[in-house]
Order: structure tokens, then C-alpha cells, then sequence
């Protein structure tokens, strides 16, 4: 069993993951369990309430992610030429550790011991201003070395002395260009020269257009220089190297100090992220005890809107181990034995906990049967999933452990239900454990009142209303409320009367205090539904939508292929035009071979297959003018 999901633990998970930065707390809070240690518990529950009191006083602390710095590290350690990127990266994880540095100083103040935490931080302002003052927009900085910047300005100057040539020969040899502008051509600068007078060019053939009438011509005065800028480029290059390599040499030699500033900073990120989830649930620090005591005041469940959460009042005081749960259906019992739970579990994982006041014990194990647990695939019935879990959790627990278990004993015949019930609830009660138990069986209401060790409570209703309150009295069982419920919504006297007495019996029947006759609510008249059954169809009724004009059949037992020329009548007979003749045939003779829709175009004047030329030009007569003839039809 699942007690994270079964609780919803998993969405307070969720919603914890999503409050961190970085990868490392993510995982932590993935792979969070309960805390055993009462020392550790308590540190932890201390960190969150600093957390939470430092963001109060100081706002949202400046972390970031160090997932990428983490990995870029490694790759300079490992001898690697980072890229103006990766430096980039790691001065920004530098710049994020000296604000986080400033924002725990600033926390000092008011004396939290988490702002102590800055003393094990470095910014290593000498690294980063020497990144940040050699690297700029994804690239090296012209600035980063003397050497550096001649070389770019000597580029410069010779790229333009380039385009100055270029464009003095297009003026001199303004006839035999094709343009008036030079271009970029593989990387080098060339003219446009008419394909008929390149030769009056000096010079090498880089491209030609499209249309084969233009070539770029590189002139020979510029072919020198680009030699040269291939020089100066190729000593920007070496010069580029030797900055990259120097900055990564300086990242691998500080690998120790960012290890330990990312480390921090992942620890710090977990903290304030329990601090931040407090502050979302507007939680408070759970006080923490062995004894097996809990004390809940004014509870919420985590996951409830907090404006329409009923606040839960709960005591389990020294020496009561086991609270049973009663009252009406829809009365909030599971939500209340959840939101018990719930709280436990994230007090015991450090967390604050959605509670004006608590003092929760700590468990060893969280057991729980909450649903019907019904599994077709594993051939599962309500009752034999309830009673699965239920000796699974016999099994398991200890004197340590909090057990919740919902509608015990439901599912099943009630009497042999209610005795499992009870059976289940001893062997609890023997183990020493805290079990929280909700149930509708008087019998068990009655085991826990005469039981050392057992209290009853119920969930309060509102008779008038018919709607649940969803408060929790202690010392006290409820009712389910079934009659009463099902009086007040309109069920005659005298059903309620049969229910009574197949439930309690001739007595209970006539004590039952039943609503006056005149006072009862006329049923309203129901109007249901009539079935409309279909008219019988005659045999071959819907025989003429089988076959259509123009389709191809294939006619047995000759299986000769024939086009239909008209469709099947009532008798059930078609007309069919083969080869040589047209035929009167019964559908049952005829096979569809391909329909008319997939052999002519739509709106096919089928009269051109089947009449004779001499009708066809007397119909076509006939749609013009007046005539005398008539049109002849085989028989």
C-alpha cells in the first residue's frame, strides 16, 4: 500500500517540488521519508521556521539553479576549453551566490542562524570580474588583451582598404561591370564583371550568377590582402584560445570553492523551500513528542481552499490509543481522519503543518485503508480489498505506528462485517498502536465505550439544513442518520416505518417519532419515458435502395457482368442490360460488382447507355419544343 497516495501526500509533494530552484533540492524532496531521529526532526522543523521567518523579515531569497554551472565546472576540471556561453554561466552563478552572500548578511541582523550560512560562501569576485570584463554578449571582448584589440583594429583597417580597392576598379572599369557594387563571395570580396569582359580583369574567378552572364572576379591587389587578413585572423584566433584557456584554467583551479558555494546554495534551497510552503498554507512549527500524544487545533486539511475549510478540533491524550469516528454520510469523517494524518506525516518530514496549534507525535510507519480499493484486474471486491489491507496492516503495526483505516468493516453482510470490525480493532488495540477508525456500526460504537483506551467521536450534523458541518466532537458518537435524512427529503410514513422495523424491530418502529401524515410532501407526478417500437417493414421493403442505375452486377450462375437499368421493384425483380440483351432478373441472382458512384462522374445521363439514339433525339425534342412523337420502351 501507497500511504504518501492514499493520504495525498504526493500533491503536497508536488507542490513542495515546485517552490525549489534547483535540481539537487528537487531530488531531495522526490526522495523525502519520514524523520526517526527526534534530534534530527527537530532541526529540521527549527530550519523551516527560520526559513519562513527570514523571508518574512527579508523577502524571497535570491536563489537560482546551479544545475548548468555544476556541469560546466566539470568539464574545466577535466581540461575542456570552455566557451564565452559556458564562462558566461559561470559568472552568473557567481553573481547569484553574491546576492545570496548579501541577502544572508542583511539577515544577520535579526540574528537567524541560517544567515551564518553566508560565511560558507565566496563569490570569488576575482574570477568574476575578470569573466565579465573579458567576455561580453556570448564572445571575447575586444578589450580582453592589448594584443587582442590591435589585431581586430588592423582586421578593420584592412578589410576596408579591401572595399576601397574594390570599388575603385568597379569606377575604372565601370564598362565591364555588371553591378555597381562589390559583394561577399565565399568569404572574399569580388567585383561584378560581365561574363564577356573578365579577362580585362586581373584577377580569380570566385562565383558566377545564375544565368552564367556575370562572374565575381576577385582582383589580384586584393588577393594579396586577403593573405594577409587570413594572417591577422588567424592570430586573433590563437589570441582568443589563449583567453578562453586562461579562464578556464583560473574556473578548474577555484572548482573546490564553487563545489562548496553550489553545495550551499542547494542546501539552503531545500530550507527555504519548506519555508515558502509555510507560507503558502500559512503553517506553523508542529511541537514534536514521544509520549503518543497528538493535539491538533483548529486543523485544516493542506489541500483545502482555507476560506471554506471547517478548522478541526482533535485530542488523542496519553494512554487513549484508538478514536472511533462516527456520523452521517458525507459528514467530513474521512476528510477529518486525513487531514489527522496529513498533518502527522508532514510534521515528521520537517515540515510545518496547517494548524493554529499542534503537538503530533512521532510514528514509526503510516498505515492506511482509505476507499473502496476495488480492483477488477486483480479480481477485487470492496470488501475483499478492505480486508487485504487490513490484515496487511495487522501485520505491520507496532506500538510506533498511526493507522487510519475508513468504513471499516464495510462491504460485506453487516453483522459479519460489524465483528471483523471489532476483531480488527482488539488486534490494534493490543499492539499498542494510535488508530484512527471511522465506521457506521452501533456495535462498534458500543466496543469503543465500554473499551479502556478507546473514545467515541462524531461529526456534527445540521438537522434543519440537512447539511454537515463537519466539526468533530470528542467523547461523543454520532449517528448516521439514514431515517431521518431520508424523512426530511420526502419518504412516506410508512416506508420509514418498514425501514425501522426490518433494522430495529416492532419497538424501535413504534418509538420512532414519525412526521405527522398532513404534513408530508405530495410526490410529484413522474412522467417516464415510452419506448416507440418500429413498424414492421415488408420483406424486400428497402429492396430498391439495394441496387442503383448505373451499377456494375455480376449475374449467376453465368457470372456474366451486366449495368443495372432499373432498380429492384416490389417483387423483388431487377432490370439488368448485358452484352447483347437486357434482362428482367431476381435480386437474389445478382451480385454488386462496382457501384455507379465509382464508375461515372455524378449527374451521368444514363440514357446514353441504355436508350436508343432515335429516343434520345426524341426526348431531346421534347425538353425543346412541342412534338408528336412518342418514345418506345422494350418490353
Amino acid at each position: 500500500m501507497n500511504t504518501e497516495y492514499i493520504l495525498e501526500f504526493h500533491k503536497v509533494k508536488e507542490r513542495w517540488t515546485g517552490l525549489a530552484l534547483t535540481g539537487e533540492a528537487k531530488a531531495k524532496i522526490a526522495g523525502s521519508s519520514c524523520f526517526l531521529d527526534e534530534a534530527e526532526l527537530r532541526k529540521q522543523l527549527k530550519d523551516t521556521s527560520d526559513a519562513r521567518e527570514l523571508m518574512e523579515k527579508n523577502g524571497t531569497p535570491p536563489l537560482s539553479s546551479m544545475d548548468e554551472a555544476k556541469e560546466i565546472t566539470g568539464l574545466a576540471v577535466k581540461g575542456s576549453c570552455l566557451t564565452p556561453y559556458q564562462l558566461e554561466r559561470i559568472e552568473k552563478a557567481l553573481v547569484a551566490t553574491g546576492r545570496l552572500k548579501s541577502y544572508l548578511e542583511r539577515g544577520k541582523q535579526h540574528g537567524n542562524p541560517l544567515a551564518y550560512y553566508e560565511m560558507n560562501l565566496d563569490s570569488m569576485e576575482e574570477l568574476r570580474e575578470e569573466i565579465a570584463r573579458q567576455i561580453r554578449g556570448g564572445e571575447v571582448d575586444d578589450f580582453a588583451s592589448k594584443l587582442l584589440l590591435q589585431t581586430r583594429r588592423d582586421m578593420a583597417n584592412l578589410e576596408e582598404r579591401m572595399r576601397q580597392k574594390a570599388e575603385q576598379i568597379i569606377r575604372s572599369h565601370k564598362e565591364c561591370m555588371a553591378d555597381h557594387f562589390s559583394t561577399i563571395r565565399n568569404g572574399r570580396i569580388c567585383i561584378p564583371v560581365k561574363k564577356e569582359c573578365k579577362w580585362k580583369i586581373p584577377g580569380s574567378a570566385v562565383d558566377k550568377s545564375a544565368t552564367g552572364n556575370t562572374v565575381f572576379v576577385e582582383p589580384l591587389s586584393i588577393s594579396n590582402m586577403y593573405e594577409e587578413l587570413q594572417a591577422l585572423r588567424q592570430e586573433e584566433e590563437n589570441e582568443i584560445h589563449r583567453i578562453l584557456y586562461t579562464l578556464t584554467a583560473m574556473v578548474g583551479d577555484g572548482e573546490a570553492v564553487m563545489s562548496e558555494n553550489m553545495r550551499v546554495t542547494e542546501k539552503l534551497d531545500f530550507i527555504f523551500s519548506k519555508g515558502k510552503l509555510s507560507l503558502d498554507m500559512d503553517g506553523i512549527e508542529p511541537g514534536i513528542n514521544v509520549e503518543r500524544k497528538i493535539r491538533l487545533k483548529n486543523a485544516r486539511h493542506p489541500l483545502m481552499d482555507q476560506d471554506i475549510c471547517v478548522p478541526l478540533q482533535f485530542e488523542m491524550r496519553k494512554g487513549i490509543r484508538g478514536v472511533i469516528i462516527t456520523g452521517p454520510n458525507t459528514g467530513g469523517k474521512t476528510v477529518a481522519v486525513k487531514t489527522v494524518a496529513l498533518n502527522c506525516l508532514m510534521a515528521q518530514h520537517g515540515l510545518h503543518v496547517a494548524c493554529e496549534e499542534a503537538d503530533v507525535c512521532m510514528n514509526s510507519l503510516y498505515l492506511c485503508d482509505i476507499g473502496d480499493g476495488q480492483n477488477i484486474t486483480e479480481n477485487l471486491s470492496t470488501f475483499s480489498a478492505h480486508i487485504k489491507n487490513a490484515l496487511e496492516i495487522v501485520r505491520k503495526a507496532d506500538r510506533d505506528s498511526l493507522v487510519v483505516m475508513d468504513e471499516l468493516g464495510s462491504g460485506t453482510d453487516p453483522t459479519e462485517g460489524m465483528g471483523i470490525a471489532v476483531a480488527i480493532l482488539e488486534r490494534l488495540r493490543q499492539t499498542g498502536c494510535l488508530f484512527l477508525v471511522t465506521t457506521h456500526y452501533p456495535e462498534v460504537k458500543d466496543y469503543a465505550a465500554k473499551t479502556e483506551g478507546i473514545v467515541n467521536a462524531r461529526m456534527e450534523f445540521d438537522r434543519e439544513t440537512l447539511k454537515p458541518v463537519y466539526r468533530m466532537i470528542m467523547g461523543e458518537a454520532g449517528e448516521s442518520c439514514a431515517f431521518f435524512i431520508a424523512q426530511k427529503l420526502g419518504m412516506p410514513p410508512e416506508m420509514i416505518r418498514m425501514a425501522v422495523r426490518a433494522a430495529y424491530g416492532e419497538k424501535a418502529a413504534k418509538e420512532y417519532p414519525y412526521l405527522e401524515e398532513e404534513e408530508e410532501m405530495p410526490a410529484p407526478e413522474v412522467r417516464t419515458p415510452k419506448i416507440k417500437k418500429s413498424r414492421k417493414v415488408k420483406k424486400n421493403g428497402c429492396l430498391p435502395e439495394k441496387y442503383q442505375i448505373g451499377d456494375s452486377v455480376m449475374v449467376f450462375p453465368d457470372k456474366k457482368i451486366g449495368i443495372v437499368c432499373l432498380p429492384v421493384n416490389e417483387k423483388g425483380v431487377l432490370r439488368v442490360q448485358l452484352r447483347e440483351k437486357k434482362i428482367w432478373i431476381n435480386h437474389k441472382r445478382v451480385k454488386l460488382h462496382v457501384k455507379a458512384a465509382e464508375l461515372y462522374p455524378e449527374d451521368y445521363d444514363f440514357s446514353i447507355l441504355f436508350d436508343t439514339a432515335e429516343n434520345r433525339k426524341i426526348r431531346h425534342d421534347m425538353e425543346r419544343k412541342f412534338t408528336d412523337k412518342t418514345i418506345a420502351y422494350e418490353e
